[in-house]
């Protein structure tokens, strides 16, 4: 783990008298924050608190292009690492002002291949006041693998991290973290090592994959792309193909079109290609370069799918330091825990609505996978965060807020599923609100079961006011051709023709004919 350090105990209390916690906000064991000194960016990043799926509070960067020069010179260049120790002291007054209890700094490879990154490292730790670590290649390889254990659902594949200086590639599977290899082609160092020529850029990349060691042909079926510039090459196609969700975490395409689309970006002028508006000024000139890579890594592999990721060695780095049972936890469940916390008349009544269904679910017999089971757990924590909303937008803004979250653990057509369940838990089973492309997103099998999800949902709010104690003394009952919701006698008032609708409505869905049955 790197080393920390923690802001004078006097200077945090004083914060914290000052401006008590919101509550809005999760505190206890952050703000967390992390300093990323690579060799095109270098970036702050503050967490909210330790977590399985931390929560960003505060994120800014500078393209200081540390490593601009390095392939030719063997040193890091005057300007930029003026730049960048500039904006280490913004960070540190941020930091400061933010009132982060503990801070780390990561340095890759313009810091460990310079002959004055010594240095420059001795700088960055007189400004921050914080040790610096020094990733090398396999470091920075697994913390980039763990980055894609804490960000998806059981990865498996091969990941790889682009930065200014390097590119780092690991296996990821059930047993783990594989041995990772590091090497020279990082965009900034690939496009002075070829004189900005594509051509020659080809021939640096294929000659240092050669040695490359791939996994098993099973294990390297999906490719995890990280690094800033792929993500921008991932953006880039995403508005190209209008895509319905701006949401790069999961993102994925399919191997053989993401190889002609780098193709495409490294033969084009850069300025000429649609939507290059979605990438920053300062990423453009080195798109080309990501592209070659990422085209010959695609060859040499024989990957079947590309998936961006949003996670890397700043979130591996997290991971790292949780506890073992935090590890173990669902990100998508966990996140929508705290968003349940936040925004629920009810967190508890949530809990309730996942045993509720629970029960459900084999009466009605709907067999689910384990991925359907967790999505349904996720739909019911996330059921009533729209409620503060007027009643005729609460399934709208339930359903922008759930498309654009910031979740991780979960494919885009599990994001649509949840969208649209919730969705209709408020709205009803209407689809005329509902974007055609984000019904696209969703296969047939999820776009039913989010139906009967939602009209379930609907049922339970108006048996419960959307609060706890009640819900669990309820359940169903079929039989042949009738769906009973059975109300022990003590709720027997609760029965009604609003309800009795909701059930009429729920057991169509189903093939049945429901009824409210009130118990002696």
């Amino acid at each position: 783990m790197p080393p920390a350090t923690s802001w004078s105990d006097r200077s945090v209390a004083d914060r914290n008298a000052k401006h008590p916690p919101a509550r809005g906000r999760l505190n206890g064991s952050g703000p967390i924050a992390v300093i990323d000194i690579g060799s095109n960016s270098v970036r702050l990043v503050v967490y909210e608190r330790e977590a399985r799926a931390p929560t960003i509070l505060f994120n800014e960067k500078l393209l200081a292009g540390l490593g601009r020069g390095l392939a030719t010179t063997g040193e890091l260049m005057q300007e930029p690492v003026q730049a960048a120790l500039a904006a280490l002291h913004r960070f540190r007054c941020l930091c400061e002002h933010i009132g982060v209890q503990s801070i780390h700094v990561l340095a890759t490879a313009a810091a460990r291949d310079a002959s004055n990154g010594p240095a420059f490292v001795a700088e960055v730790e007189r400004v921050t006041g914080v040790p610096v670590r020094i990733l090398n290649g396999s470091e920075e390889a697994y913390y980039s693998a763990l980055g894609i254990v804490s960000g998806f659902w059981k990865p498996q594949g091969v990941v790889g991290d682009l930065g200014g200086g390097s590119l780092e590639l690991v296996s990821i599977g059930p047993r783990g973290v594989g041995q990772g290899e590091t090497f020279p082609l990082g965009g900034l160092r690939l496009q002075e090592a070829s004189g900005g020529r594509i051509a020659r850029a080809q021939k640096i990349v294929e000659d240092a994959l050669a040695t490359a060691k791939w996994p098993t042909r099973a294990a390297r079926h999906t490719f995890y792309a990280v690094g800033g510039t792929w993500r921008s090459l991932g953006r880039l196609h995403l508005f190209e193909a209008g895509y319905p969700l701006h949401v790069m975490h999961n993102y994925e395409m399919p191997a053989e079109e993401a190889i002609e689309f780098c193709r495409m970006v490294s033969q084009r002028d850069v300025e000429s290609l649609d939507y290059i508006e979605s990438v920053s000024r300062q990423r453009r000139v080195l798109l080309p370069f990501g592209a070659v890579v990422m085209e010959k890594v695609l060859r040499a592999m024989k990957a079947d799918r590309v998936v961006f990721s949003a996670t890397g060695v700043r979130e591996g780095l997290l991971y790292e330091m949780l506890p073992p049972a935090l590890r173990k936890e669902d990100p998508l469940l966990s996140a929508a825990r705290e968003l349940a916390m936040l925004r629920a008349r009810s967190p508890e009544h949530a809990e309730e609505l996942i045993t509720w269904t629970d029960r459900l679910y084999p009466v009605i017999g709907i067999e689910e996978t384990d991925d359907e089971r967790r999505l349904r757990h996720a739909a019911c924590l996330l059921s009533d965060i729209g409620w503060r909303a007027h009643p005729d937008y609460r399934g709208e803004q339930s359903l922008n807020i759930i498309s654009n979250a910031a979740f991780v653990g979960i494919d885009h057509p599990g994001r649509a599923f949840l969208s649209m369940a919730v969705f209709y838990r408020h709205a009803g089973l209407n689809d005329d609100a509902l974007s055609p492309r984000l019904r696209e997103l969703t296969p047939t099998r999820l776009k039913e079961r989010a139906r009967i999800l939602g009209a379930a949902l609907r049922v339970a709010s108006l048996v419960s006011a959307s609060m706890p104690g009640v819900l669990l003394e309820t359940g169903f009952l079929l039989t042949e051709d009738e769906l009973m919701l059975r109300l022990p006698a003590r709720l027997a008032h609760m029965d009604g023709e609003r309800l009795r609708k909701r059930v009429s409505q729920f057991g169509k869905l189903i093939g049945a004919r429901g009824t409210v049955l009130p118990l002696p």
